[in-house]
């Protein structure tokens, strides 16, 4: 069984076709970036409409495929950006309906974790989702994920590309803060903002914007950085005490940053817990990802009627009842 999967939830409009063994045959995609002001909505949408088309031609040609080989279609169905969604859920529902194929939207954040998952071989993890506008710790528990901590405002990445823009580093700038955390040399004390097993990003962002130009730049870069990921691995821990998981698997684009892997690593040898990290390409928003957990959902005998493929902006991890586990 191949299916073809279409994620378009923020920046990126991709498109991954995999296989029931999660070979990846193809991972395309086309980002949309800017040197200032973030996301535009208007703008995103513009980029989405006009990468599709060559993005899915791309995906099909790097896999060695045609539309006749690929058995069922899916799209990230949220949550995200509700017109970068709009985009993907129109071009899958095109396909689908074109050649003839059974159609799944399918929930972007449970993606991440089933290829991860999947690539890096562990079984029931404690999952840390950090992306750009997601930040919650998940496990699977009595049929479905439960998110055990989250962060009540903004995603650890979107933290990260905000002070970013702040300094002129343009989007994404989270590498460039993960490159600038190396080089520093004092920490500037910050808010740190833990309640219970949730976060709060905001103040913290408020007040390292308020330091810009009173002290050095990459010792205010690592300080935020350095607070946020203390933040996230103390919920984390206390989640490992909660459930007793023994793995814990870093997934999303923000698990790709050198600093955060090191302080997990850390806190899991100390916590007796195997890290797992999703390799860089299936880290960040992916098709494959959404064609993976497509697939399975497919197996496991999910369907949807088209008139069910409306898009859902909010649509959390713990509203999806896991059939396919």
């Amino acid at each position: 069984m191949i299916c073809l999967g279409i994620e378009s939830t923020a920046h990126t409009f991709g498109v991954g076709v995999v296989d029931e063994k999660c070979r990846v045959l193809a991972n395309e995609k086309d980002s949309h970036s800017t040197e200032a002001g973030g996301l535009i909505p208007r703008e995103l949408t513009d980029h989405h409409v006009m990468a599709a088309p060559k993005v899915i031609e791309k995906a099909l040609q790097s896999a060695s495929v045609k539309m006749k080989d690929i058995e069922v279609v899916a799209f990230s169905i949220g949550p995200g950006i509700g017109p970068a969604l709009k985009v993907g859920a129109v071009a899958a529902r095109t396909l689908s309906l074109k050649y003839g194929k059974p159609l799944l939207g399918v929930n972007h954040p449970i993606a991440h974790i089933e290829i991860g998952k999947t690539v890096t071989g562990c079984n029931d993890p404690l999952v840390v989702y950090a992306s750009g506008g997601n930040t919650q710790i998940i496990g699977f528990d009595s049929g479905k994920y439960r998110v055990y901590g989250e962060t009540l405002d903004t995603g650890v990445g979107n933290l990260l590309d905000s002070f970013g823009r702040e300094l002129g580093l343009g989007f994404p700038a989270g590498p460039k803060i993960d490159a600038m955390y190396f080089k520093a040399n004092k920490f500037i004390e910050l808010p740190y903002s833990v309640k219970g097993m949730d976060l709060h990003f905001s103040g913290l962002l408020t007040a390292a914007k308020q330091n810009i130009g009173k002290c050095s730049e990459k010792n205010l870069a690592y300080s935020l950085m350095h607070t946020a990921f203390a933040m996230v691995t103390e919920v984390t821990e206390r989640a490992l005490a909660h459930t007793g998981k023994k793995e814990v698997l870093l997934t999303g684009g923000v698990a790709c940053s050198k600093a955060l892997q090191e302080m997990m690593e850390k806190m899991c040898y100390a916590r007796k817990a195997k890290l797992f990290v999703t390799p860089p390409a299936l880290a960040v928003d992916n098709g494959a990802m959404i064609a993976w957990l497509g697939l399975i959902q497919f197996k496991a005998g999910d369907r949807m009627k088209l008139e069910e493929t409306v898009v859902k902006q909010k649509f959390r991890a713990d509203q999806v009842v896991a059939t396919w586990i």
